[in-house]
């Protein structure tokens, strides 16, 4: 499920930006994409006045966009991307007739004390909010910052797991078809949780995001790319 093949739409996914907006219009994958799914950090611990420069830029490569705020945006983004019809934190939008995108955005609690930092309570209690309305879609795309826990995609450098265990529980009883993730900068992975693959495609910052297809029956694929980075 990792090929690019002849499709009928795609999707550039992206998260961990901090900032680094300007270089999305460098994605060679943007000729005939369907939208771009943000999975959160826009900015370096900035607020509205950040964020807005970041989806200005978002919004020259793509009408589409839908975006969250991850654990270095503070908590006023929210409120501003909902206002902007964009956001996909405890939100479900239809991506497609038969396709629900939905997300959950922020972190569980970190050493650092950044700025959108949530118990696992509130993401269970959020994840299952979203479920009510993703569940009568033929097809669901979960969103979520936070990496599952016990993944490939959680592992930070001292080698644990520091991933949600929200998610991981929600995975693992409701099986949405895809989980992409990001918050964790040096696991750029793929896994599976049962029928459900999870993808961190790594800090846009660093030049990584993925690309979502849906051929012409249906099937979803995903794939890693990374912009050269000088």
């Amino acid at each position: 499920m990792t090929e690019q093949t002849a499709n009928e739409q795609h999707w550039i996914v992206l998260g961990d930006i901090h900032e680094g907006s300007p270089e999305v219009a460098e994605i060679p994958e943007l000729a005939g994409a369907s939208g771009l799914l943000v999975t959160g950090d826009l900015t370096n611990l900035g607020g509205v006045t950040r964020a807005k420069k970041v989806l200005a830029d978002l919004r020259a490569c793509h009408t589409q966009v839908f975006a969250q705020i991850g654990n270095m945006d503070r908590t006023e983004v929210d409120e501003w991307l909902s206002a902007e019809a964009v956001n996909l934190h405890r939100t479900v939008h239809e991506l497609a007739p038969d396709v629900a995108v939905f997300g959950v955005g922020g972190s569980i609690f970190t050493p650092f004390g950044t700025p959108s930092e949530f118990p696992e309570s509130k993401f269970s209690i959020w994840l299952e909010e979203c479920w009510q309305k993703a569940c009568r879609y033929k097809a669901r795309i979960l969103i979520s910052h936070n990496p599952p826990f016990g993944t490939a995609c959680d592992i930070v450098a001292s080698g644990s797991h520091v991933g949600s265990r929200a998610v991981q529980e929600f995975i693992e009883e409701y099986q949405p078809d895809i989980c992409f993730c990001g918050h964790i900068h040096e696991s750029r992975a793929f896994d599976r949780i049962g029928r459900t693959q999870i993808v961190n495609p790594g800090a846009f910052v660093h030049g990584y995001y993925a690309t979502l297809t849906r051929d012409k029956e249906g099937q979803f694929f995903t794939a890693m790319h990374s912009l050269a980075k000088k």
